[in-house]
């Protein structure tokens, strides 16, 4: 999905030291994995060239029971920042650990699997 003509951004910062971005693009769906736990799958990060089919994962923490108003709070803040022909916007923060910033207030924490 494009904004502006440009490729839309999800933003993970899990420590520190350790975030990815993965292209809207990319972006394969969301799987609740248990009780408090979301897992919002990309494509591999490998390119084109990759051997392997691998993905990468954004596994998300949140509030027990609340895993769909989560699904549905990312949606909602993908397609508010898409869908504003004005906005310059081409990110949406889903998770940054290291501010406590959560696009959805469920949320309480992520992990970064890349290529697995």
């Amino acid at each position: 999905m494009a904004l502006n003509n440009q490729e839309h951004f999800l933003v993970f910062i899990d420590a520190a030291d350790d975030a990815a971005t993965f292209s809207l693009s990319k972006f394969n769906g969301m799987t609740v994995a248990g009780d408090g736990q979301l897992i919002m799958n990309f494509n591999n990060s490998l390119g084109p060239n990759a051997t392997e089919d691998k993905r990468s994962f954004a596994t998300l923490t949140c509030t027990a029971d609340t895993e769909k108003a989560v699904m549905i709070g990312i949606a909602d803040a993908i397609n508010n920042a898409t869908n504003y022909p004005k906005n310059t916007k081409n990110y949406t923060v889903i998770a940054d650990d290291v501010t406590s910033t959560y696009v959805n207030s469920n949320i309480t924490a992520c992990a970064i699997t890349l290529d697995a």
